[in-house]
């Protein structure tokens, strides 16, 4: 057949070309090498699909051996979370589907026999797509913006996830911290209403006073069930944010949060760096690309969508022989394919305001976030260089004048209640300034929680119902 040669030619071309991997890693090392640019944390996927790789697992029983610090929750989160490995698989799917279309179209075959009178003829034929022979560059065009678009979008749900793990981990640890002390106010209490029942007895203490302790004394049971609570939510938002099951619930935590920084942050260009790092902007960058290739695309393909190419061969009963070669084309009768033409228009025209809404957002955000962060250090730094010196000089002064006999034991434990507020205020000062922290790194990467403060612990409650004995 003299059209044999144009169509291996063909088939010639595009084997050429080059074919996509199948292998999942081809797609997810790009997020690898961007989550490590961005953060300085390795995400590994894991080699089966039950449990990571032998060096994985030994560096997650090192992690959890010992109280784990906000850095090692990270990477805990990164080495042991099921859905962070369920998003990498899903880049696999986009991989193979890559694949899939760089693949050349299957061969097609068709054998006939046909009577007529004493004359029977055979037909042989062999067919061949070539409407998508010639669209493979452009459809590969396109699918590897697409597998481009969602390894942006998996690192960006990787980060928000880091970003979680870290919010988790400030209210687990904060969380600890505060009911630790609550349980120290209560013991306090319970000495005070035993001591003041005693007195009671003895006639020394008169029925009012008497009651006073016993209510203080209940409502610090009160609070410490209510930290008890909030731990146990706590830790349970933090064992999911990392992964955490079985034996790993056991992990000790820190007894309490890191020190503030020494000095404020000061970064007078956070909104242009945020813009030129946030992978939300830069998904929707590209997104709004490829609609425009594929509003090229769309012109292109709007008459060739059923273009084939069809090689026949046949031979009669008598030995006659024949040869043929067709091409079967789409006629625009009907639909012109400006319907499509006009979708992809305005498809391209959102993409268009979405991008520029989203970069808008994103600096909003992020001056947020800085502000955010520079109002919780102020506070905290306030609440701590400020408020609780000044409520542990009094404390050392009424001390002094119990051992001078000048007050009572009960004024020592009414002093000793109103450093109850002052404590729970800097847990809570130091807990909202982390959070405030991961917000902040957050904004730099993508959107972050910004939920606008922390509300009230269970000690800064029983701070208030305390404040008034």
């Amino acid at each position: 057949m003299r059209s044999t040669p144009l169509l291996l030619g063909l088939i010639a071309a595009a084997t050429l070309a080059g074919c996509a991997s199948t292998s999942p890693d081809a797609a997810i090392e790009p997020v690898q090498q961007r989550l490590q640019q961005h953060t300085g944390a390795a995400l590994s996927r894991w080699p089966d699909a039950q449990a990571p790789s032998p060096e994985a697992r030994q560096r997650l029983r090192t992690l959890l051996a010992a109280p784990l610090t906000m850095e090692a929750a990270v990477e805990v989160t990164l080495l042991n979370h099921r859905g962070l490995q369920a998003s990498l698989a899903d880049l696999g799917v986009t991989q193979a589907e890559l694949a899939q279309v760089t693949r050349l179209p299957n061969l097609g075959f068709s054998f006939s026999r046909t009577n007529s009178g004493d004359e029977i003829e055979w037909e042989r034929g062999l067919h061949f797509g070539l409407g998508r022979l010639l669209l493979m560059p452009l459809a590969k065009s396109l699918e590897n913006q697409r597998l481009a678009a969602q390894q942006a979008q998996t690192t960006l749900q990787v980060i928000e996830h880091l970003a979680t793990a870290r919010r988790a981990w400030v209210e687990a640890v904060a969380a600890e911290e505060g009911l630790r002390y609550l349980r120290q106010v209560h013991e306090a209490a319970e000495a005070g209403a035993e001591l003041a029942r005693r007195m009671a007895l003895a006639g020394n203490f008169n029925r009012l006073a008497l009651a006073r302790e016993q209510a203080f004394e209940a409502e610090a049971v009160l609070a410490v069930a209510r930290g008890e609570r909030a731990r146990d939510a706590a830790r349970e938002r933090m064992n999911r944010a990392l992964g955490l099951w079985g034996e790993q619930l056991d992990v000790a935590l820190p007894e309490r949060l890191p020190d503030l920084p020494a000095q404020p942050l000061e970064q007078p260009d956070i909104e242009a760096r945020a813009l030129a790092q946030r992978l939300d902007v830069q998904a929707a960058k590209v997104a709004t690309g490829q609609t425009a290739r594929s509003l090229g695309l769309t012109r292109t393909t709007r008459f060739v969508n059923v273009l084939e190419l069809g090689l026949t061969r046949a031979n009669t009963s008598d030995s006659h022989r024949s040869r043929a070669w067709e091409v079967s084309l789409e006629l625009p009768l009907f639909d012109w394919g400006d319907a499509r033409v006009a979708r992809s228009q305005a498809v391209y025209t959102a993409s268009l305001h979405r991008t520029a809404s989203i970069a808008i957002d994103a600096r909003s955000e992020v001056r947020e976030a800085y502000r955010n962060w520079h109002h919780a250090w102020e506070i905290a730094r306030h609440v701590q260089a400020g408020i609780v010196p000044l409520k542990q000089r009094i404390s050392g002064e009424n001390l002094l004048r119990y051992n001078g006999m000048l007050i009572g034991v009960f004024e020592l434990l009414a002093d000793a209640r109103s450093q109850i507020t002052s404590v729970s205020g800097a847990i809570d000062a130091r807990r909202d300034f982390w959070l405030a922290d991961a917000d902040l790194q957050m904004a730099m990467l993508g959107r972050p929680a910004l939920a606008g403060g922390s509300a009230p612990s269970p000690s800064s409650a029983a701070a208030d119902s305390g404040a008034g004995h």
